[in-house]
């Protein structure tokens, strides 16, 4: 293997070996917690211009299926792991972990001291990267993909439909996860995944008897144009969003949003349900919040926080039946404490068509 670095705009220089595709990277450099779940997380379209740290110390000893893909393509900027296992052990693996990489295109680099980059991370809060092969890389000269559009290049361009016999779901697509799509069609729902672009107009025509708002890349701020017509589709029918989706839908009501120092990203986040006090664990993956202090009391209940900074991790309209969590509860790569999320919002859309049949 040959050697690589992964250079921080902070200065500070990481060496390890290059492993997945031969070629140079930049990204913002983050970092997972979770244990498991690294075939999961790498397909992940919200990672879409990061470079991911692993802080388990060995990734790739179970292999990689061809299952749990959250995605078509990876669209993360670069891996960085501590021990690379090349001998992968599982009745279900089809390749390594390395060879997924490769052939994705995406490129990392193994060998590193994890624990002290996540440390660098943790104190300077998160930076740019370069992964590569030059020790001594100046990335000032290298642009900064953080300013690209990550949703517009992870939405699906065109309308996907999905044949069930339950309530009809339309999943706007800003980056979603496979698993979300799954857990609907679990709950026996028909969906219609639509590009977020798409109109309240055209949302219409599709008849649907709710709309779930996806998870997705980057800062929510870059879809600003957007947060009218997100507004008006969210007062025409029954909405749940997640991650991003609960996001833009804070700001399509005046709210405003931060950037985390370095972000929540793992499966071991405790959230405490508001209304029953009862703390449930969950997986998140994003870098920002919506501000407490900018939300208008007057239109949404706090439903969720996190136990560790107090940032609000659930809203709920008083009028409307719209619902945001900002972690994902269709659980994959686990936990599953949450997943009643998502068959609540089915149960309530399935109710409120029942009821307007029955009116008619």
């Amino acid at each position: 293997m040959e050697k690589g670095y992964l250079t921080l705009e902070t200065g500070e220089v990481f060496e390890g070996v290059l492993i997945g595709a031969d070629k140079d990277s930049l990204g913002e450099v983050v970092f997972n917690t979770s244990m498991t779940g690294y075939q999961e997380i790498i397909t992940d379209p919200s990672y879409a211009g990061q470079i991911i740290t692993f802080c388990y110390p060995i990734i790739g000893n179970y292999g990689v299926n061809a299952l749990d893909d959250e995605s078509i393509s990876p669209a993360l900027a670069g891996v960085v792991i501590g021990d690379l296992c090349e001998t992968p052990s599982h009745y279900q693996s089809i390749n390594k972990f390395s060879d997924k990489l490769k052939q994705a295109g995406v490129p990392g680099i193994a060998g590193v001291d994890t624990r002290r980059l996540v440390k660098t991370i943790r104190s300077q809060g998160t930076v740019k990267g370069f992964l590569g092969k030059e020790k001594d890389h100046c990335l000032s000269e290298s642009g900064d993909n953080q300013a690209s559009m990550w949703v517009d290049q992870v939405s699906t361009k065109k309308i996907q439909y999905f044949k069930n016999n339950g309530p009809h779901v339309v999943l706007m697509d800003f980056g979603y996860k496979k698993s979300i799509l799954h857990a609907l069609l679990e709950e026996n729902c028909a969906v219609t995944i639509v590009p977020y672009t798409t109109t309240l107009e055209k949302i219409k025509s599709l008849n649907p008897d709710g709309i779930l708002l996806s998870n997705g890349p980057g800062d929510p701020m870059q879809l600003q144009a957007w947060f009218p017509e997100i507004k008006k589709i969210t007062q025409a029918f029954p909405t749940l969003g997640i991650c991003l989706g609960h996001q833009l839908i804070a700001l399509a009501y005046g709210a405003k949003t931060s950037k985390l120092a370095y972000g929540h990203r793992g499966g071991n986040h405790p959230v405490k349900e508001l209304m029953t006090g009862k703390v449930k664990i969950t997986a998140q993956n994003h870098g920002y919040v919506v501000l407490d202090e900018s939300i208008d009391q007057k239109i949404f209940n706090v439903t969720y926080r996190n136990i560790n900074d107090r940032s609000i991790e659930g809203l709920q309209h008083k009028l409307y039946p719209i619902q945001t969590v900002q972690f994902h509860p269709e659980a994959h790569p686990g936990p599953s404490d949450t997943e009643y999320i998502l068959k609540d919002f089915v149960s309530q859309i399935a109710s409120l068509g029942e009821n307007i049949y029955a009116v008619k």
